[in-house]
C-alpha cells in the first residue's frame, strides 16, 4: 500500500509540473497562384518580408499587403502548391546558413547545397535582410583591394570596402573582369562571394571549373540562381550572398562579392512587381526598383576599429544595351555605387582587353585606395592614354601629323599594348609599379607594339634574377623614392642593351 501511494504522488507530482506549450499561428488560404506569385486571403497580421509556410516543406515570403489579401512569392516548386492550400505565419523573416562551413560550396538562394557534397552543417544562420552599417559604424576606405589587372590597379583603383560597378554590352569582358578580382585574392586573406542572377547553368558550370582549376573556390561561396529558376529565387539571391558575406566582415575578416548581374536581378523583381499588380513607372520597373539595389549595396562597408574593422568589396555588374549608360537601372546603379569601370565593346572588339574605356570610368576613391609606390608611379598613364585616345580618333580623318602629335600617338600605342592583359594572368602590384615606371618614362621607345608584351614581361623576369632587391623593397615599404626610380631605369636600359 506505500509503494502504491509513492507511486501515485510520483505521477500527481508529473501532473502538476507538466507545461503544455502551445503555439498559434494565424492560417489563410490561397486563391491564386501564378508563375510563383501566390495571393492569400485571410492573413490580417502578417508583415511586409514574413516567412509564411505551407503544407509541406513549402515556403513563400510576403510582398504585399493589402486589405483584403496578402501578396507573397514562392521559395519553392510552383508545381507543388496550389489554390486551396493553407498557409500560416512563422513570425520570422528569410534566413540562411553562415560561416565557414560554406566557403567552397555551391548554393542556392535558400542555403541548400546544389554541388553534390552533402549537407552543410553549422549553427550559424544570417536573416537575408539586415540594416546597412550606420555612418559611425564605417571607417575611411584607405586600403587597395588588388584585382591584378594592371589598367584597373593603376587607373580605377578599388578600395576595401568600396563599390566599384561594372558596366557595359553582353560580351565585353564584364564576369572575366570579376573572376580575376576573384582568383587574385588567392594567398591575401580576402573571401569571395559569386552572385550569379540568371545566368545559363552551362555558364555558371565553367566559372566553378575555372575556380577550382586556379584553386580559388576554396575561399569561395558561389550563390546560385540560374535562369531556369523561378524569379522569386533570383530576386532573393544577391541578399542571401551579402548576408553570407556580412557574416565574415562582422567576424573581422575582408570579404569580395560579385552580383552577375543586377540587370537580371532587376528583371526578375519587375516580373513578380507586374504579376503582384503593383503599379508599374518607367520602362515597366516597379517605383522602388531603386530602393532594392540601394539597400543592397549600402551594406557593403569598411567596419570601424569597434566593430573588428572587417570590410565588404561589392563589384555590381550592369549590363547596358548598344552602350547606353543613361538607361533606368544602369543610371540607378552608378548613383548608387562608388565608381564604375566602364567596358567598352567598339575596344573589345579591336583586341585590346580588358576593354575599359577611360574617359567613362571613374574610382571616386581614387589615390586613397592605393599604396604609395602605386599612386607616385600611375598618375601619368590615365591622362596619356585618354590623351592617345583623343588623337587616335582625330588622326583617323587623315590630317596632317605634325611631330609632337605623332610621339603621343606611338607613346599610347605602346601604352595600350603593355595594359593588354590575358585573362587569369593577375600581376603582382610590384611587377605593375615596374611596369609603369617604364611607361612613365616612355622607356619602351623604338620597340615595335607587337614585342611590347614580351619585352616587359622579360624585363620582369630579369630584375627577379639580377635585381631581386629592388622588388623585395617595394614589396616590404610598398613604397618608392626618386632613387628607387632611377635604379630601375638604369636597369631597363641595362636590360635593353644585353637583348
Amino acid at each position: 500500500m506505500t509503494e502504491l501511494n509513492f507511486i501515485t504522488e510520483q505521477i500527481k507530482n508529473q501532473i502538476d509540473g507538466f507545461k503544455k506549450n502551445s503555439i498559434v499561428r494565424l492560417a489563410g488560404r490561397i486563391i491564386s497562384s501564378n508563375d510563383g506569385v501566390i495571393m492569400i486571403e485571410g492573413l490580417n497580421d502578417v508583415k511586409n518580408g514574413e516567412l509564411l509556410y505551407i503544407s509541406g516543406d513549402n515556403y513563400a515570403l510576403a510582398l504585399n499587403l493589402e486589405e483584403k489579401l496578402v501578396g507573397a512569392i514562392l521559395l519553392s516548386s510552383v508545381q507543388s502548391v496550389s489554390a486551396g492550400d493553407i498557409v500560416y505565419t512563422t513570425g520570422k523573416i528569410v534566413s540562411v546558413p553562415a560561416g565557414d562551413a560554406l566557403l567552397g560550396r555551391v548554393i542556392n538562394p535558400l542555403g541548400t547545397p546544389l554541388d553534390g557534397k552533402g549537407d552543410i552543417i553549422t549553427d550559424i544562420y544570417r536573416n537575408v535582410e539586415s540594416p546597412a552599417p550606420s555612418i559611425m559604424e564605417r571607417a575611411k576606405v584607405s586600403s587597395p583591394l588588388y584585382t591584378g589587372i594592371t589598367a584597373i590597379d593603376s587607373m580605377v583603383p578599388i578600395g576595401k570596402g568600396q563599390r566599384e560597378l561594372i558596366i557595359g554590352d553582353r560580351q565585353t569582358g564584364k564576369t572575366s573582369l570579376a573572376l580575376d578580382a576573384i582568383i587574385n585574392q588567392k594567398g591575401k586573406n580576402v573571401l569571395c562571394v559569386y552572385v550569379a542572377i540568371g545566368q545559363k547553368s552551362s555558364t555558371v558550370t565553367k566559372i566553378i571549373s575555372d575556380l577550382i582549376k586556379y584553386e580559388a573556390l576554396e575561399y569561395t561561396v558561389i550563390v546560385s540562381a540560374t535562369a531556369g529558376q523561378p524569379a522569386p529565387l533570383q530576386y532573393l539571391a544577391p541578399y542571401t550572398g551579402t548576408a553570407i558575406a556580412e557574416e565574415f566582415m562582422y567576424a573581422g575578416r575582408d570579404v569580395l562579392i560579385v552580383y552577375d548581374d543586377l540587370t537580371k536581378h532587376a528583371i526578375a523583381y519587375r516580373t513578380i512587381s507586374l504579376l503582384l499588380k503593383r503599379p508599374s513607372g518607367r520602362e515597366a520597373y516597379p517605383g522602388d526598383i531603386f530602393y532594392i539595389h540601394s539597400r543592397l549595396l549600402e551594406r557593403s562597408a569598411k567596419l570601424c576599429d569597434a566593430l573588428n574593422g572587417g570590410s565588404l568589396t561589392a563589384l555590381p555588374i550592369i549590363e547596358t544595351l548598344a552602350g547606353d549608360i543613361s538607361a533606368y537601372i544602369p543610371t540607378n546603379v552608378i548613383s548608387i555605387t562608388d565608381g564604375q569601370i566602364y567596358l567598352e565593346s567598339e575596344l573589345f572588339n579591336e583586341g585590346i582587353r580588358p576593354a575599359i574605356n577611360v574617359g567613362l570610368s571613374v574610382s571616386r576613391v581614387g589615390g586613397a585606395a592605393q599604396c604609395n609606390a602605386m599612386r607616385k608611379v600611375s598618375g601619368k598613364v590615365r591622362l596619356d592614354l585618354a590623351h592617345y585616345r583623343e588623337m587616335a580618333l582625330f588622326s583617323r580623318f587623315g590630317a596632317e601629323l605634325d611631330a609632337s602629335t605623332k610621339d603621343i600617338l606611338n607613346r599610347g600605342e605602346l601604352l595600350t599594348e603593355s595594359l593588354k592583359q590575358a585573362q587569369y594572368c593577375p600581376k603582382k602590384m610590384c611587377d605593375m609599379v615596374v611596369e609603369l615606371i617604364v611607361m612613365k618614362n616612355n622607356l619602351l621607345k623604338g620597340i615595335k607594339p607587337v614585342c611590347v608584351k614580351e619585352f616587359i614581361d622579360g624585363l620582369i623576369k630579369y630584375i627577379y634574377k639580377k635585381h631581386k632587391e629592388v622588388i623585395e623593397k617595394i614589396v616590404i615599404t610598398k613604397d618608392i623614392d626618386e632613387s628607387d626610380e632611377n635604379t630601375i631605369i638604369s636597369i631597363v636600359k641595362e636590360y635593353r642593351e644585353t637583348n
